[in-house]
């Protein structure tokens, strides 16, 4: 559908390393030359580095292209954990069934393929995509392979692509003899600005579209490219999102609304879980710890709706309940003629910490349970609500009952906040000899 509505031939912000979208930028450029200069001088080991996303593969899909003719190619992307894994994933690349035997029976089938090719003028370039995850045991291999050689000329060309690591590895002391053998390290940087809107332009133009009108505005594309980072991989991203939603708008061209809206979309800070980051120390230096390949600083971005839904949906619950408890305190027939329970604002202790001065202790906490209980005071459980209470010790509770309690414990700031631990002064009940100090808290007659 986007496709047709558009006018395009095929999707311009795929995902697969198609060598017909591949963007010939400054960096690029020079890359791809210095890697066929490599093979073609026969240096053995030829590097190329670059971040995730910069189209590394793609790159290296155009650079055997170009070699095919002249060389016989293998292309290896796979995690490889060990050197006997490594050789028989290349033989059977190239075209030679699964040979069991040891590291040196491998070695030697390996010999003799090299041979071979070399005697019908096909010298072997072996590519290694995502190097960076190698063992240094197959980096190793590798150094020992590039030892096939005759006299004349080498038998087979390496060349390592990976990330940043790859190059943390090479420089690591022990592939020092590796390091030195690599004679060519090609990088790919990012794309500026106008780079990027090159690069859109060629996607759109591969792909079929024929350009009447610009399909992206300068707003849209400026912020492409600030959000991007000059990465491929998410220029890819933004556009396939703007265009998809484009569409859906029946919008003829892609302006800066649509891509902020894409760009709010594929945020994942608010779906990732907020974690405390500890403080740096004071006098720290402010390049210590830096990354070698630091990103571009990301600008401050618009509050998400999800953030913004989020927050309405609780505050519209914290007044649903507030005006629920009211609304039921004004239905009771026995209500208090002052507001004295504040159940709708609850002015509740911190849970953490008590101090003393929150605490109802009005008489001094026996030891003994029973001594509490002809004292007339409640020790809180876990989990008691003061209705709970006045229900254990009454059989009922009702307002009357509630404003005794009140009276009796006039530090308690809300009847439905109690803390486990805390002392409640009650009244006693008629039907219990209580002490003749204790005759000031017996309920009013008629009272339960």
């Amino acid at each position: 559908m986007v496709l047709d509505y558009y006018k395009l031939r095929e999707e311009p912000f795929g995902v697969t390393p198609d060598v017909r979208y591949l963007y010939a930028s400054a960096t690029h450029r020079e890359a791809l030359a210095s890697l066929l200069y490599g093979v073609e001088a026969g240096r053995g080991f030829v590097a190329l580095i670059a971040e995730p996303g910069m189209g590394k593969t793609t790159l290296l899909y155009s650079a055997l292209r170009q070699i095919q003719d002249r060389f016989q190619t293998a292309f290896l992307f796979q995690t490889i954990a060990t050197p006997e894994d490594f050789l028989r994933a290349l033989l059977h690349d190239l075209g030679v069934e699964a040979t069991p035997g040891s590291l040196l029976d491998l070695e030697v089938k390996l010999n003799d393929v090299l041979v071979e090719k070399s005697r019908l003028g096909k010298p072997l370039v072996i590519v290694v995509d995502e190097a960076q995850n190698l063992d240094d045991s197959v980096l190793e291999l590798l150094r020992m392979l590039s030892n096939f050689e005759t006299a004349q000329a080498k038998l087979l060309q390496i060349v390592l692509s990976g990330q940043p690591q790859l190059a943390e590895k090479l420089a690591s002391p022990e592939l020092v003899q590796l390091r030195q053998r690599v004679s060519i390290v090609a990088r790919l940087e990012r794309f500026s600005p106008g780079e990027t809107a090159l690069y859109i332009d060629h996607r759109l133009r591969t792909a079929g579209y024929s350009f009447d009108t610009s399909l992206f505005t300068r707003d849209a594309l400026a912020l492409i490219a600030e959000h991007s980072e000059g990465i491929p991989r998410n220029i890819n991203n933004l556009c396939f999102n703007a265009l998809s939603l484009g569409c859906a708008l029946k919008k003829a061209a892609i302006d800066g609304a649509i891509v902020s809206e894409v760009i709010d979309d594929l945020d994942l800070e608010p779906l990732q879980e907020k974690t405390p980051t500890p403080a740096p120390p004071r006098k720290a230096s402010a390049y210590a710890g830096a990354p070698l390949f630091a990103p571009a600083i990301q600008q401050p971005r618009r509050a998400s709706r999800s953030r913004k839904v989020a927050l309405a949906f609780t505050i519209l619950l914290v007044l649903c309940g507030a005006l629920l408890v009211s609304r039921l305190l004004r239905s009771n027939r026995e209500l208090l003629p002052e507001a004295s329970v504040h159940a709708a604002s609850v002015a509740s202790a911190p849970a953490a910490t008590n101090p003393p001065s929150l605490q109802i202790l009005e008489a001094p906490q026996p030891a003994d349970p029973s001594v509490l209980t002809r004292a007339g005071v409640v020790q809180v459980a876990p989990g008691q609500t003061l209705y709970r209470i006045c229900v254990e010790s009454f059989g009922r509770c009702n307002v009357q009952l509630l404003q005794k309690i009140q009276r009796l414990n006039p530090r308690l700031r809300s009847l439905n906040h109690l803390e486990p631990g805390w002392t409640i002064r009650i009244p006693v009940s008629t039907q219990t000899a209580w002490p003749q100090a204790d005759a000031a808290l017996l309920p009013e007659k008629g009272t339960p």
